[in-house]
């Protein structure tokens, strides 16, 4: 064999490798982006009609996520936060209306507590699903019926099934823990 036969034979095999190693990099951050962000990874795949346009987003979102300096509610704050909740949903059974409203700018305060910024709901979701994959899916259907119900046309139990969406997004936003995308600095 030749020099430049074994040059060609090398450079194909660098080539080979070198794909095979980008196949199985985008398949581990495939995997890792699947198992971050669950269910809102199927959302965006579903909704962008590409996986690979899907996985850009979710990574921009990881990205944006990181920037902010999110942090746990001190147990004063969570203390507070809960006793408004408990007044919110005492609230339902006089007026649900006001309730539901009442209820969302709850969850705006505890997540601006928490350090996320309070833009308009698409982005406010989108940076949610980042530490809270599993309750994002609540707060986009609590919203729905409360835009429903600005436009009167929620009924009771639907601004029930609201409060329990938005219930189960407050719990899981009142967490004490670090958010998912932080290290733990000792």
């Amino acid at each position: 064999m030749d020099s430049t036969t074994l040059v060609v034979l090398i450079v194909l095999l660098l080539i080979v490798v070198g794909g095979i190693a980008w196949v199985m990099s985008r398949r581990r951050q495939s995997e890792h982006l699947r198992e971050r962000f669950g269910p809102e990874y199927d959302r965006a795949t579903e909704e962008l009609g590409d996986r690979h346009k899907a996985e850009a987003e979710l990574r921009n979102r990881e990205k944006r996520v990181e920037k902010l300096e999110l942090r746990p509610l001190s147990s004063g704050d969570r203390d507070r936060f809960v006793g408004a909740w408990k007044s919110v949903q005492a609230h339902f059974v006089d007026d649900p209306s006001v309730s539901i409203r009442e209820a969302e700018d709850l969850v705006k305060k505890v997540m601006q507590a928490r350090g996320y910024p309070i833009g308009h709901f698409e982005q406010r979701s989108a940076d949610i699903s980042v530490d809270h994959p599993m309750v994002v899916e609540n707060y986009r259907a609590a919203r729905e019926i409360a835009d429903r119900n600005a436009q009167g046309k929620a009924s009771t139990e639907d601004l029930r099934q609201a409060m329990v969406h938005y219930r189960t997004l407050f719990a899981d936003l009142l967490e004490t823990a670090e958010p998912a995308h932080q290290e733990v600095r000792r």
